[in-house]
């Protein structure tokens, strides 16, 4: 089920949790992508996954895109995916990866390329989006002519500010929870942000010392960071704090 996002007034404010969102959600329309679009031209963008376990780009569990929806559905459907050259690139790339590239040594099955053509998805070029070891996100981006050797770069530059604005509102709506932050842990985050010290996080929130120490202990494990610095960090990365 793709849900548009161009008339929601208040993004996936109908759903309860992260997992009851549609997997792939099309829009037609975003202000980013054609702002995007002018400084250089493509026909279809998709902007896959998530920095959060179960959600990072490969479990097919996030996706924000003006692909057709025909060609979502049979995609789906064919489990065209499980056999993708470009997806199986992508997992282990470092950089980006395209078609042209890709299918010379690993030729697309007749059956994706004859969906490939016949709905003009044609050229597609995959950034790769990394944190430490884990490949979060992937961007691609598709149009009749090759992108050249300075439109790669451009969009290389900006495809995390890309992942970003498209994925806010999943973000801003669901990742505390999913993260399972309480409103104790994002409080004291919040205000060691800002440059306090325990005591003085007790002090502003009303919490005692020992129990502001230990929510930012426990919201440092969620977040995977190794310390209060980073878990601050983190949090502001991921949008879970301002």
């Amino acid at each position: 089920m793709a849900m548009s996002t161009d008339s929601q007034a208040e993004p996936f404010g109908d759903f309860v949790d992260l997992r009851s969102v549609p997997h792939v959600r099309t829009f037609h329309h975003h202000p980013f992508v054609e702002r995007l679009r002018r400084a250089v031209h493509f026909d279809f963008i998709a902007v896959s996954g998530l920095d959060i376990d179960r959600f990072r780009f490969g479990h097919g569990r996030s996706i924000d895109t003006n692909l057709p929806p025909g060609y979502i559905d049979v995609y789906a459907a064919e489990r065209l995916y499980e056999n993708d050259p470009l997806v199986a690139a992508s997992s282990n790339a470092e950089d980006v990866v395209c078609d042209a590239d890709i299918f010379i040594s690993h030729p697309p099955s007749e059956r994706l390329r004859q969906l490939l053509v016949s709905f003009g998805i044609l050229n597609r070029t995959l950034f790769p989006l990394r944190r430490g070891a884990h490949l979060y996100a992937g961007i691609t981006f598709s149009r009749t002519v090759p992108f050249d050797a300075d439109e790669i770069d451009f969009l290389k530059r900006i495809c995390e500010a890309t992942h970003v604005a498209i994925t806010k509102p999943l973000m801003d709506r669901f990742a505390a929870d999913t993260m399972k932050l309480s409103s104790g842990e994002l409080i004291c985050l919040r205000l060691a942000s800002h440059g306090l010290t325990s005591e003085r996080v007790a002090a502003e929130s009303g919490y005692r010392v020992e129990t502001v120490n230990t929510y930012i202990k426990s919201a440092t494990k969620k977040v995977g960071a190794a310390n209060r610095t980073e878990a601050i960090a983190e949090a502001i990365r991921r949008r879970l704090i301002d």
